[in-house]
């Protein structure tokens, strides 16, 4: 009976330990928003008429489908990294029709290509989904999941969820810079814009708290003067536009320190500073120790770097994307995201202020 009675026990502690195996990852699951503009939209812009959007190929031709997807990538986005971390499938675009039922409490991307911190960032593509807008559509999805679990549990998926937000690079390079003697850089000198932008951010990470948002990594601009397309368009030598450089040199440091004020004033971390300015900045320059070939020449485009223009079916494609720092003129490569989102996870305070990824999950985990 002992023998008997004893391996009962094992077998129960076995089934626990099985069961424990099996639960775990869904009782840590938590919903994933997007908020932001090309670098993390994954196909809202799909189902708006627009110029900007990457529903051909050869975008995709990475992905698991080998399909475009709306992605202005070769494959997968930094969001699609970071979901893989949580252990959960992509969130879907927020305009995609099969965002509905239980795909509701994965979360849900409103990111939008061609947006800004302001409103007139990315006139020329028409039909874009603004700031405001995703907010206003976080409301709207809000509604959409009571319906579905109740107000009790929709606050608790909102306040446990985690959020990205990436935007600012559009309101240098499709406003300020966009064309000499813009309106904005009539208005404004740069370190006033600068600052005006900083202002107007805070605005919307404001707006984010009151509707839930407790956890939200928050990535500045990437050196905006080293993307092919800034090369093409304003590099005699193949060197780094120098005033966007300045551009990033001056936003980036007072996003982080803005962030900190936003920390304070909420008693609270809610606010992560991704550098990921740095974070890219490492690979532009010495692409050669990340396993890439270049950092100045698109995988995919025309015209010097291949940076002028669109990535067409048209255009030259090369070969093994794994060894271009940048996949078309200004969008990192499939692979560039996965470093990039390897830091956000992993960095010292260098990069992720005050903490990285993996230390927010951990924490989390325990509350």
């Amino acid at each position: 009976m002992a023998g008997s009675a004893t391996m009962t026990i094992s077998t129960l502690i076995g089934l626990v330990v099985a069961m424990a195996t099996t639960f775990v990852p869904q009782a840590e699951a938590r919903a994933f928003f997007v908020f932001g503009d090309s670098l993390v939209d994954n196909g809202n812009n799909n189902y708006l008429v627009t110029s900007a959007r990457a529903d051909a190929p050869p975008y995709g031709i990475d992905y698991p489908t080998r399909l475009p997807t709306g992605r202005f990538s070769n494959g997968l986005s930094i969001p699609d990294f970071i979901s893989q971390q949580l252990g959960s499938e992509p969130s879907l675009p927020y305009l995609s029709p099969e965002l509905t039922g239980e795909r509701l409490l994965v979360g849900a991307n409103f990111a939008s290509a061609g947006i800004g911190i302001l409103n007139d960032t990315g006139i020329q593509f028409l039909n874009i989904i603004r700031m405001y807008k995703q907010l206003e559509y976080f409301e709207q999805y809000q509604s959409r999941v009571t319906a579905l679990v109740g107000a009790e549990q929709t606050q608790q998926l909102v306040n446990g969820a985690l959020i990205l937000i990436t935007v600012g690079g559009n309101d240098f390079v499709n406003n300020y810079y966009l064309v000499p003697f813009s309106a904005r850089s009539r208005q404004f000198r740069l370190p006033d814009y600068v600052r005006y932008l900083i202002s107007e951010y805070r605005k919307l990470l404001m707006r984010l708290y009151d509707l839930g948002a407790r956890r939200v990594l928050v990535t500045g601009t990437g050196p905006m003067g080293c993307v092919p397309a800034e090369i093409a368009m304003r590099s005699p030598d193949g060197q780094c536009s120098a005033e966007l450089q300045r551009a990033a040199s001056l936003y980036n440091p007072q996003l982080t320190e803005m962030l900190g004020q936003l920390n304070d004033q909420y008693g609270t971390d809610i606010f992560i500073a991704a550098n990921t300015r740095q974070m890219t900045a490492n690979f532009v320059y010495n692409p050669q120790a990340y396993g890439f070939v270049t950092s100045k020449i698109a995988c995919c485009g025309q015209g010097p770097y291949n940076g002028i223009g669109l990535c067409t079916p048209a255009s030259n494609l090369c070969p093994d994307r794994d060894v271009y720092a940048f996949w078309d003129p200004f969008h990192p490569s499939e692979r560039a995201n996965g470093i990039i989102v390897q830091q956000i996870l992993t960095g010292d305070a260098t990069y992720m202020h005050p903490m990285n990824l993996s230390t927010i999950l951990a924490l989390d985990s325990r509350t």
